[in-house]
């Protein structure tokens, strides 16, 4: 195990497709700056066969969905993801891959930490952690220009970093444009109890390393507890409680997993009272203790 969680980033994308490249680099790039997926289905099937979720990611990921389907858990939310769909994936999403089918096809991009960023649309700024939206041929197609039109940039001698920028911030405010209709048709459709259920589930994803109980979301929310987890409960048919401790196992068991921190460390950072309480919330959720689970992966 490494002092550092081995996220799914562009040393281990590099390590896992390189040993792969002469069958694969008709439809695959990689630097320390980008990535790009280029139909392939094997480069989804290589990634997926060689690690063990769930993956991490530290940087950003736009893809466009072709063929094949999807089971995945991102950022605690099940997620079944068909041909049609552009995906969006930001740094600190939490992925599972749950079935696949064998012929998942993906046009996409990974923009690592050397990329040069353009100046992006307010919702890639953090506000939003993923999306996925099903959208039209139009929409699909002037994704597809963009990619293409990267593609062949970066596979000229000494490109331009700065016409490869402009390219990906067309392609975010593409994609910026599809989420804000997209959202305003929800608003327009939506329940109440779902709205707060999305937005107790974003709450959960950004702080419930730190934070354990309810109160704080109904706080945040500006709701009482009982009627969050009234909600929480017709929404989802889960407490809110089992939602935050689901996120907060998960954490744990990346830490547990790729990091060489003790035990003892760890339950200081995620402000649990003491180790011997950590162990055993730990158990009682995961059927192991810390040791145990650590020692078995």
């Amino acid at each position: 195990m490494g002092n550092q969680p081995k996220l799914m980033n562009y040393s281990r994308m590099k390590d896992l497709l390189s040993p792969h490249y002469a069958q694969i680099h008709d439809h695959s790039y990689i630097s320390n700056e980008l990535g790009i997926v280029y139909g392939d289905p094997r480069i989804f099937m290589l990634v997926i066969g060689q690690s063990q979720p769930p993956f991490v990611i530290d940087d950003y990921r736009l893809g466009i969905f072709v063929s094949g389907e999807i089971h995945v858990n991102i950022n605690l939310v099940d997620r079944h993801i068909t041909p049609g769909t552009i995906v969006f994936l930001g740094p600190g999403t939490i992925i599972s891959p749950i079935s696949f089918s064998g012929n998942v096809e993906i046009y996409g991009l990974g923009l690592f930490a050397d990329f040069l960023m353009p100046q992006m649309p307010s919702v890639f700024n953090g506000q939003v952690r993923d999306f996925q939206i099903k959208v039209g041929e139009s929409d699909i197609a002037i994704a597809r220009h963009i990619i293409d039109t990267i593609w062949h940039v970066v596979h000229q001698p000494d490109y331009n970093r700065q016409t490869v920028s402009s390219l990906v911030a067309a392609m975010m405010h593409h994609y910026d444009g599809i989420y804000r209709q997209h959202i305003d048709l929800l608003k327009a459709s939506q329940s109440r109890e779902q709205t707060i259920f999305d937005r107790f589930i974003y709450l959960v994803n950004q702080h419930a390393t730190h934070e354990h109980q309810i109160c704080f979301y109904a706080d945040k929310m500006c709701l009482t507890e009982r009627y969050l987890g009234t909600v929480i409960r017709q929404a989802s048919g889960t407490t809110a409680k089992e939602w935050i401790d689901r996120a907060l196992i998960e954490h744990i068991k990346i830490e547990l997993k790729h990091t060489d921190k003790s035990i003892a460390q760890i339950s200081d950072e995620m402000d649990f009272p003491n180790p011997s309480f950590f162990s055993k919330f730990f158990k009682r959720l995961a059927d192991k203790t810390p040791l145990e689970y650590r020692l078995s992966k």
